[in-house]
């Protein structure tokens, strides 16, 4: 027996946020995927009016809604036992134990996020982040520690990876600082115990973009970094981008 199944439609909220919600179902050969237009679309006059107007009051709406998600709000996180500042949008919420300096992540987009990292004051005597070579040199050195701390023992994955950019800069404190950007594509099977090779579909799992600000200070190299979906990254660019110009380094005050 075929079983209807009935989807009622209402508005998309338009946020930042919204996501679509997507039904795998394996459809039934009995099923029939042709709509019956004799039945079941007759809707009153007064009804239709109803739809109308609440149409338009949800699409008023919806357009406070994008004015609103438009404009982020940012705060200040300032380090000053580490020497180092950051602007980061005010939602975002801060994760303890992450192993990071400091870690915040987006609520909604759980793979976004911010973090920073300090070399070991015992071991590393930087005196500026052309220590690292140039900014090209410097990018590959940081793919390389990306790749590194993704590494996987599950059979039948693979990772790719690629630098977008990379390029220096002295910001508004007269320090010198490298950023790079990578994209990295994890790929892996979606049944890796299975013994023929048909059955081993490989399947992308995350496309992510990669965001890293390098500098010195206090002998210390320190590096922001950003991770988001590829396709956030598309709607949020300019956000991000604050973000990564926003970052300094200070003299820590012994």
């Amino acid at each position: 027996m075929a079983t209807l199944l009935a989807i009622s439609y209402s508005p998309k909220l338009n946020t930042p946020h919204s996501r679509r919600l997507t039904i795998n179902s394996t459809p039934s050969p009995s099923v029939s995927c042709m709509l019956n237009e004799s039945k079941g679309f007759a809707v009153p006059r007064r009804n239709a009016m109803a739809l109308i107007l609440s149409g338009y009051i949800l699409s008023i709406s919806n357009t406070q809604n994008t004015t609103f998600a438009q404009s982020v709000v940012y705060r200040e996180y300032i380090d000053s036992f580490d020497g180092y500042s950051f602007k980061y949008p005010g939602n975002w919420i801060q994760v303890r134990g992450a192993g990071a300096d400091i870690f915040f992540r987006d609520p909604f987009v759980l793979d976004e996020n911010i973090s920073v990292e300090i070399s070991s004051p015992s071991s590393s005597r930087y005196k500026s982040v052309e220590d690292l070579g140039s900014p090209e040199e410097a990018g590959k050195k940081v793919l390389r520690q990306y790749l590194t701390e993704f590494m996987s023992t599950r059979l039948g994955v693979r990772r790719e990876s690629r630098i977008i950019s990379t390029s220096s800069r002295v910001a508004n404190d007269g320090k010198l600082y490298y950023q790079v950007e990578a994209n990295i594509k994890s790929y892996a099977s979606n049944n890796e115990l299975a013994v023929m090779p048909q059955d081993r579909v490989v399947c992308m799992e995350w496309d992510r973009r990669y965001l890293s600000v390098l500098g010195v200070e206090n002998n210390q190299l320190y590096e922001l970094r950003l991770q988001t979906p590829e396709k956030t990254f598309i709607e949020e660019e300019n956000d991000l981008r604050t973000i990564m110009d926003s970052f300094r380094v200070n003299k820590v005050v012994a």
